[in-house]
């Protein structure tokens, strides 16, 4: 029984189909089908029934799935404790925002591949909170304030942001001088969230409200910038804007308090040395200041 062809039963199972497996283990479907079919062949059952909207798993496949994903994850245990120190081998695949992702972390994701020519990293680029072990991700990383999780958080650095507006719509609209003072204005929001803002040491919630909304930082910064209102957006998206007299900022006697860069990963003992090594490089990109020993993981209440 060859440990790819569990790896990619426990990858159709998940994904539901073999066309997504196969996306996600990026090889041809032929492949995927093969390893299937010599699989079920070694066990003597079916594991798949093949349907014409996917491949659902059987009563049989369903018992075997745990068994083969443990399989899988004690094997790559084993092969990361036998490898020569500093030496990484196997596939790391990682979620990362749309927005910041090319621009902030790809750099740090190439240098990752540079560093250990064995690695193979396959980053998915998206601003939608993927389910990490149902799509078979190792880690994500993820910006922002986190909401409530069971998975496991590392911070590796700050995000700091500010709320702005476009010099024409403060002179439509005027300008927000107090967290209270937002009820009355057109916020550009991803979806249904809260705004924080410090007022000396207390902590402001405010719900605002606005008629666009994007899943996307860059898409907000394209909605402010145009004037459609007022935007709580990232420094490293604004600060040329701001620079430039594009963008104003607003209320900044009550500043956002920082969020964070994390690497989220799924429950477990202890990280993979493919994931630790990513997170230290993130850390010593966007935490400068502070060592590694000083951001410790810690478990985030709550599943996304």
């Amino acid at each position: 029984m060859d440990i790819e062809e569990l790896r990619t039963f426990v990858a159709v199972a998940d994904a539901g189909g073999i066309s997504p497996a196969a996306r996600r283990l990026g090889v041809p479907k032929s492949i995927v089908s093969r390893r299937l079919a010599r699989l079920e062949a070694d066990l003597g059952v079916q594991l798949l029934a093949r349907t014409t909207r996917g491949a659902a798993v059987t009563e049989a496949g369903l018992a075997f799935r745990e068994h083969a994903a443990r399989a899988c994850t004690e094997i790559d245990a084993a092969r990361d404790a036998l490898a020569p120190a500093g030496e990484l081998r196997g596939r790391l695949r990682i979620s990362a925002p749309l927005s910041f992702g090319p621009t902030h972390f790809a750099p740090v994701l190439a240098d990752l591949a540079q560093r250990h020519p064995q690695l193979h990293v396959h980053t998915v680029y998206s601003d939608r909170f993927v389910d990490l072990v149902a799509e078979g991700f190792d880690c994500a990383i993820r910006v922002g304030y986190l909401e409530d999780s069971s998975l496991i958080a590392r911070r590796v650095g700050p995000l700091y942001g500010k709320l702005v507006a476009s010099p024409d719509y403060i002179r439509a609209h005027g300008a927000p001088e107090a967290p209270d003072e937002l009820a009355a204005h057109e916020a550009l929001m991803q979806g249904t969230e809260s705004w924080q803002f410090l007022d000396g040491d207390r902590v402001v919630s405010v719900r605002p409200n606005g008629r666009f909304k994007a899943d996307n930082g860059t898409a907000l910064l394209a909605a402010a910038l145009a004037g459609l209102g007022v935007g709580w957006l990232p420094d490293g998206l604004t600060d040329e804007h701001v620079a430039s007299g594009a963008l104003v900022p607003l209320m900044t006697r009550f500043p956002p308090p920082p969020a964070g860069i994390y690497v989220i990963r799924p429950p477990g003992s202890q990280p993979t040395r493919k994931v630790r090594a990513l997170t230290d490089l993130l850390i010593a990109c966007f935490d400068q200041g502070a060592p590694a020993s000083q951001n410790p993981s810690r478990h985030v209440p709550a599943s996304r």
